[in-house]
């Protein structure tokens, strides 16, 4: 017992291994009826005890070993034997709590209930723990409560519990609860540290709801806490790139350049940012960020790299993403496979697929087993290229590399076999995955459109819709109905089919599929080339009524229509209506309308529109421009000529 009156800790584990591994070989080896014996002839009241510190030491040995089962054990067993023995609150912590980061939140919860039965007094950090417990099971209500049992067994709430109750708060989409907690604290004076703030701003961008979050964030700079943390500000940032609103995203992260925050962390942001001019289209904006945050010194990691690779090879420039290998490795980053399928793409974007495979094969010289992401995306670029047989051989390689296809497996070969006029292979492709997924049947409608078969796509479109209850109450198939439907209507329009469109819109509308605003623009566009323009309008009417909002192009169609045969006032109150919706015209909004303005005779407002449209970094065509040009020149020659 030396080892306990010593304090020797590690001596003390190496012990309870030891005994632990001799009752798992000697079942007839009670460490309950162990310790009975040393018990006997023990005063337990002398709460520093050697053999109670020896008590607390065997639960801490087990559970630091996840051994749990026997910790439990030996606890509840040895109660029975001994009322007053019960572990300290310090290993009863650390045993709940384990048992709650292991995800065993109900046995903890037991434990909690049955210890407080058998007169274990709790501190602060057991009922925080609680509260996490409560909140993993998502019993918000109950979380709530353990402050006011906490209350009324005389234990004071400490900073710790609130963080605990609002961070479960937060994480279970119930920010606006978590506010509520912190401004009770702040009521009460109760004293809360800066990652309650981080946890709530973090949790209302995680819902979306990016202005309170903000409002909150400015809410914690007035309280004079400075966000250091990262996480705040990326949680913004990716909020806001998100939604796309790029110039809140920027200017929040030149807020975080302001406040000094390491230069590892502001690449994360910094990747975010570059992702979301990326996938915005926006490829040319990616490349000069990229230099010049790279020329301000800061260090860019692989990830922002592979945004510029991508960038690069969607303008085009697939030599400058190659010539930029060189720079990754002078950096010592290594390349990874990530890097290699954005070069491949990039090549079958430039129509050079033999030179894709070339760097799909350089890719497994160096180690690197292709996944299914670098499958998908040779197999798209061969086809995108006419080489639909070599695309085919791929799917046996993928077999005997144990490479499982997936859903855009399926799309990829589908519609690439449909668009190569390999109709029949791609029905045959088609009948051995159809049960996989709705996204299959998405697919083959698409690729039936693609080779003009439209009679085809209709009927595998009416055949999917009829398979029962079940499947049209899937999320995935209400979302897939709608582009379905889109493709195959918008198919029937460009065929110049607009009746036989019109009533399978009806049919589908008829059977409860309610259509979108790219269905219901696909239609009105129709009506509009078609002059019939009552049509047109009993469409928008309609859409309205069912709560979808005309967007831009919906108007910018309308718009258009009434330009063609005259009806400016019309096209005006239409402009009109965007602006008063809060929408905003885009390019080609402005420029329909400045051409139509132009044909009329109606120079001065065709020029305050195109002054408009330029001051907000929009560029009207050529012709546009040449013709207002000229109908300039020629009203100065006539006001000079009188």
């Amino acid at each position: 017992m030396c080892y306990c009156h010593w304090k020797w800790t590690r001596k003390f584990d190496s012990l309870f291994i030891h005994i632990i591994a001799h009752s798992k070989k000697d079942p007839s080896f009670k460490i309950n009826v162990f310790f009975h014996s040393l018990f006997q002839n023990v005063d337990l009241n002398q709460k520093n005890h050697y053999l109670l510190r020896a008590f607390d030491g065997f639960v801490k040995a087990c559970v630091s070993r996840n051994m749990f089962d026997e910790a439990i054990d030996f606890l509840l067993q040895t109660s029975k034997c001994f009322v007053l023995i019960l572990p300290s609150i310090h290993s009863f912590n650390f045993l709940i709590n384990r048992l709650v980061n292991n995800h065993k939140v109900d046995t903890a919860l037991c434990l909690f209930e049955q210890f407080k039965r058998f007169g274990l007094i709790f501190n602060q950090y057991t009922y925080a723990i609680v509260i996490k417990a409560r909140c993993r099971k998502g019993d918000l209500e109950h979380a709530r409560g353990v402050i006011d049992e906490m209350k009324e067994a005389g234990v004071n709430p400490d900073s710790y519990c609130y963080v605990t109750l609002i961070e479960g708060f937060c994480k279970n989409q119930r920010s606006d609860w978590g506010y509520e907690v912190l401004q009770d604290c702040r009521m009460t004076n109760t004293p809360v540290d800066v990652y309650a703030y981080t946890a709530i701003i973090r949790g209302f961008c995680n819902e979306m709801k990016l202005d309170i979050a903000e409002s909150v964030f400015l809410e914690m700079e007035k309280e004079g806490f400075v966000p250091d943390d990262v996480y705040i500000y990326s949680a913004l940032v990716h909020g806001y790139c998100k939604i796309r609103n790029l110039d809140k995203a920027l200017a929040i992260y030149d807020r975080m350049i302001s406040r000094g925050i390491e230069e590892n962390c502001k690449c994360v942001i910094v990747s975010c940012i570059l992702h979301c001019l990326d996938e915005m289209g926006r490829a040319s904006e990616v490349v000069d960020m990229f230099e010049k945050i790279k020329q301000s010194g800061m260090d860019l990691d692989k990830v922002a790299y592979n945004i510029v690779f991508d960038s690069l090879c969607k303008l085009g420039k697939v030599d400058d993403a190659v010539s930029m290998l060189e720079e990754l490795k002078s950096k010592r980053i290594n390349l990874d496979i990530k890097h290699y399928t954005t070069l491949i793409n990039g090549y079958c974007l430039q129509g050079k697929p033999c030179v894709a495979r070339s760097y799909f094969k350089e890719m497994e010289e160096k180690g690197f087993k292709p996944d299914v992401v670098a499958y998908n995306v040779l197999a798209a670029g061969l086809f995108r290229n006419s080489l639909a047989d070599e695309a085919m051989d791929l799917l046996s390689d993928m077999d005997s590399q144990g490479v499982k296809q997936n859903s855009t497996t399926h799309k990829i070969f589908i519609e690439g076999l449909c668009s190569a006029g390999m109709v029949e292979e791609a029905d045959a492709y088609f009948n051995c995955w159809k049960d996989e997924s709705v996204e299959i049947y998405a697919a083959m409608v698409n690729g039936y459109c693609e080779a003009g078969l439209i009679e085809k796509s209709i009927e595998l479109f009416c055949e999917l819709s009829n398979q029962g209850d079940i499947l049209k109450e899937s999320s995935s198939f209400k979302q897939l109905s709608k582009a379905m439907h889109s493709k195959v209507l918008a198919a029937l329009c460009q065929a110049g089919n607009v009746e036989r469109a019109r009533s399978l819109f009806d049919f589908f509308l008829g059977r409860g599929f309610t259509p979108n605003v790219v269905t219901y623009t696909i239609m009105i566009n129709s009506y509009c080339r078609m002059n019939s323009f009552q049509e047109a309008h009993d469409l928008l009417q309609d859409m309205k009524r069912r709560g979808i909002k005309p967007d831009v192009i919906t108007y910018t169609v309308l718009l258009d229509g009434r330009l063609k045969v005259d009806n400016f006032h019309d096209a005006i109150r239409l402009f009109n209506e965007i602006i008063d919706r809060g929408l905003q015209p885009d390019n080609v909004t402005y420029t329909a309308l400045v051409s139509g303005l132009l044909n009329r005779g109606y120079m001065k407002k065709a020029v305050i529109l195109y002054n408009e449209m330029s001051s907000k970094g929009m560029k009207p065509p050529l012709h546009i421009v040449s013709k207002l040009n000229r109908q300039i020149l020629e009203a100065r020659k006539g006001q000079c000529q009188k």
